[in-house]
């Protein structure tokens, strides 16, 4: 079993920057991929970004890329998700989810999910 818990959500200005952070209970966090997620008001849960189980292997939805970056530290089972130039269309409640492939979490049908953490970017 793995358990996940978000933090680091709040409101941010447009321009602005957040860091997620994801933290895994668990000994085997180091052999998931693990992934975020966002769904916004009124919108289904969309894919935002994957991280390979050692860190080496990213990839990130069009609509992020250049802006968001995603990262780990096994040692501390935790993934981040840097969130830059923020825009108020970022404003979703972001998940984080781990599964045992990359493809996996781009499939959105992951092991374990967390609660999520609010985002809310003003103009």
């Amino acid at each position: 079993q793995v358990q996940l818990v978000e933090s680091g959500g709040g409101l941010a200005q447009a321009g602005g920057s957040l860091r997620l952070s994801c933290a895994a209970s668990g000994r085997t966090f180091s052999s998931y991929a693990m992934g975020w997620f966002r769904q916004a008001p009124g919108k289904e849960r969309e894919f935002v970004a994957v991280i390979s189980a050692n860190g080496s292997g990213k990839y990130y939805a069009d609509s992020v890329k250049g802006r968001f970056t995603v990262s780990r530290d096994n040692a501390k089972n935790t993934v981040y998700l840097q969130v830059n130039s923020l825009k108020p269309e970022d404003t979703a409640v972001y998940y984080c989810a781990a599964a045992r492939s990359m493809s996996v979490v781009r499939s959105a049908t992951c092991d374990y999910w967390g609660q999520g953490t609010q985002v809310i970017v003003s103009s």
